[in-house]
C-alpha cells in the first residue's frame, strides 16, 4: 500500500469537500437535533458522501467507519480502516464559526498511520503520511511540520475543549507547568499542536476515535506524542469506538 500516494491523492478531494461545506453553508443549511442529542446538517451528510465516495474509489478493499453512517460500527474485528468526521465541530459550522474541521484518519494494524484536517473557514488544510511526514497547506504554500522552527519560550500554553478546566486536568497542567489556557473546538486542537502554535492539549475519556484518528496521524508525524493519561499507546478498532483519556504534546516540550 503507498499511503503516500493514497493521501496526496486525497488532498484535492478534501479542498473541494471544504469548498462544498461552505457552499452548503452560504444556500442556508438544514439542521437536526441526532438521537445522541448533538445536531447535523445536511452539510455533514453531503461532505460525507463525497469524501467517502471518493475514499471507497482510492481504497476499494478498506472499510469505512464514519460518525455519520451506521456502517462497520459493529465490527469488532477490524484492523485496517478508515474513520471519518464529515463535520468535526458541527456547531461552529451551522452557526457560521470558523473551527470546524473534515477529517479522514487510515488506521492500519490497530495505529493511525495517516490522516487529512482540512479547516476550511479558516483556509488551512493538514495531511501526513508517516514519520516526518506531516505538512499544512495554506495560501498555496506547503510546510513540513516537522521541520519547522518553533519558538520556545518556554511558557506553555494549552488547547482546552472547555473554560472550566476539571480538577484531574488541572493536576496534570500543574505537572507539566503549563501556564495558560485556551478554548478550542474541533480536531483544529491537534493540528495547531502539531504546528507548535500550543504546546499540548488534555481530556479526560470523551469523544470517539474518528474525532482524533486524523489529528493523531499528523501529530505524530510532525514530532509530538499522545498517549493516555497513564502513558499507554492509544490504538483504534476499540468495541464502542469512545476514546480514552489522552494528552497532546507538541514536538516542543520534550
Amino acid at each position: 500500500m503507498d499511503v503516500k500516494k493514497i493521501i496526496e491523492e486525497l488532498v484535492d478531494t478534501f479542498l473541494k469537500a471544504g469548498e462544498l461545506s461552505i457552499s452548503l453553508r452560504d444556500e442556508g443549511l438544514k439542521k437536526e437535533i441526532k438521537s445522541d442529542n448533538t445536531p447535523v446538517s445536511n452539510g455533514d451528510l453531503e461532505v460525507n458522501k463525497f469524501i467517502t465516495n471518493k475514499i471507497s474509489e482510492i481504497t476499494p478493499e478498506i472499510p469505512i467507519i464514519s460518525e455519520e453512517t451506521t456502517d462497520n460500527k459493529d465490527n469488532t474485528n477490524l484492523k485496517n480502516f478508515w474513520l471519518i468526521d464529515p463535520i468535526d465541530g458541527t456547531y461552529d459550522y451551522i452557526n457560521d464559526l470558523e473551527e470546524f474541521t473534515i477529517n479522514a484518519g487510515l488506521i492500519i494494524n490497530n495505529r493511525p498511520v495517516a490522516g487529512l484536517i482540512n479547516v476550511p473557514a479558516k483556509k488551512r488544510m493538514f495531511y501526513a503520511y508517516g514519520k516526518g511526514n506531516a505538512y499544512e497547506l495554506s495560501n498555496g504554500v506547503i510546510v513540513n511540520l516537522k521541520k519547522k522552527t518553533i519558538k520556545n519560550n518556554k511558557q506553555l500554553k494549552f488547547i482546552s475543549y472547555s473554560n472550566k478546566i476539571k480538577p484531574e486536568i488541572q493536576k496534570i497542567y500543574q505537572s507539566l507547568g503549563v501556564v495558560e489556557n485556551v478554548k478550542m473546538k474541533s480536531s483544529l486542537k491537534f493540528c495547531v499542536v502539531a504546528t507548535g502554535e500550543y504546546d499540548g492539549y488534555v481530556a479526560e475519556p470523551r469523544a470517539y476515535e474518528w474525532d482524533i484518528a486524523a489529528g493523531h496521524a499528523i501529530l505524530v508525524a510532525s514530532g509530538g506524542t499522545i498517549t493516555d493519561f497513564n502513558g499507554n499507546e492509544i490504538l483504534y478498532g476499540k468495541k464502542d469506538l469512545k476514546n480514552p483519556s489522552i494528552i497532546l504534546k507538541s514536538k516542543n516540550i520534550f
